[in-house]
């Protein structure tokens, strides 16, 4: 029941009324988040692959690559790519192999390679960019203009414009139940 139904239902004049009696714990507001589906509408899964190779050998431990985020144009290897400003709007940066190049060709022949989904949350920006397109993400690319990448130069150090037509992730939407 929202608060002006229970407010009906109660006989109550105000909403301030039935708020004093209607306390709202944290679990109820994450039941009302959850049902109301905005975990599942922020979400998107990503193909994410494991050098299996790279963490057995102890390379990884060593800081050499071991798991490689799909982009749809190329593979960021970037370990905290949940968090990366950048994600969306690929900034070129040091961990950052276009598909096509030698390097990127050779990672996608590999045979140890574990295909993994990873959930990624999205923001505000990074959510309307997937669903309004070109326009939310010019905007996107312009807030993070000045933004570091993960290897340390902004966007606009790399000589990236924020104009630039850059590619979004290619990112599965999880159904919404509609």
């Amino acid at each position: 029941m929202t608060l002006f139904e229970l407010q009906e239902w109660l006989g109550h004049r105000t909403p301030e009324a039935t708020a004093h009696y209607a306390k709202i714990t944290p679990n109820t507001l994450a039941r009302a988040y959850n049902d109301a589906g905005y975990f599942a509408g922020n979400v998107r899964t990503v193909e994410v692959r494991v050098d299996r190779d790279a963490v057995a050998s102890g390379a990884a431990a060593n800081g050499e690559p071991w798991q490689y985020y799909d982009l749809g144009h190329g593979w960021c290897t970037y370990t905290f790519f949940e968090q990366c400003q950048h994600r969306m709007a690929c900034a070129r940066c040091d961990f950052y192999t276009p598909k096509t190049s030698s390097k990127g060709q050779l990672l996608e022949a590999k045979e140890n390679l574990q295909k993994m989904l990873a959930a990624i949350p999205l923001t505000d920006d990074e959510r309307a960019a997937v669903d309004d397109g070109q326009a939310a993400l010019d905007q996107l690319l312009g807030r993070l203009t000045d933004v570091p990448t993960p290897a340390g130069p902004t966007p606009r150090q790399i000589g990236i414009p924020a104009q630039a037509t850059l590619l979004l992730i290619e990112i599965n939407r999880k159904p919404t139940g509609q």
